[in-house]
């Protein structure tokens, strides 16, 4: 079995169950983190659980600001556990045609003037260009790997 994300009679993914429900739970955990809606809905078809629409307008909302969280967070733990599913929401993204900017903050910034997940010591080898090229890269592999 599998699951589909698309938008209109469009596929944009086409993954296994098990990968399209790990996939799903993490949009949950996101969705709360950023306090934003992803625009993946389940129920495409009455009684169909594993075809999602995915509103590309309310998507391209979620992975701006879910790309600009990630590639601000100086946390390497973060970073971590955050990188793979961001790099998959950007594939899925750029094949909807949306463009999404990968840009660190500038010097000092401190997103929402509050620095919150602070890594202390700080590590001197996450840096703003290194996390945004990774990412890319990341989300890059993600593509060629995803089934569509």
């Amino acid at each position: 079995m599998s699951m589909y994300f698309d938008i209109g009679d469009e596929t944009l993914w086409n993954p296994s169950n098990g990968v399209g429900r790990l996939f799903l739970r993490q949009v949950e955990v996101f969705e709360v983190e950023l306090e934003l809606p992803s625009g993946i809905g389940q129920d495409k078809y009455r009684g169909d659980p594993d075809t999602l629409e995915v509103d590309p307008v309310v998507y391209e909302e979620f992975t701006r600001k879910l790309v600009t969280w990630h590639c601000r967070t100086g946390h390497s733990v973060m970073l971590a556990l955050s990188e793979g599913f961001v790099a998959t929401a950007v594939a899925l993204a750029r094949r909807a045609g949306i463009e999404v900017e990968m840009s660190g903050p500038g010097a000092g910034h401190v997103p929402g003037g509050v620095q919150r997940d602070v890594q202390v010591p700080g590590d001197p080898r996450v840096t703003s260009a290194a996390v945004v090229t990774a990412l890319d890269a990341r989300a890059q592999e993600m593509d060629h790997w995803t089934a569509h």
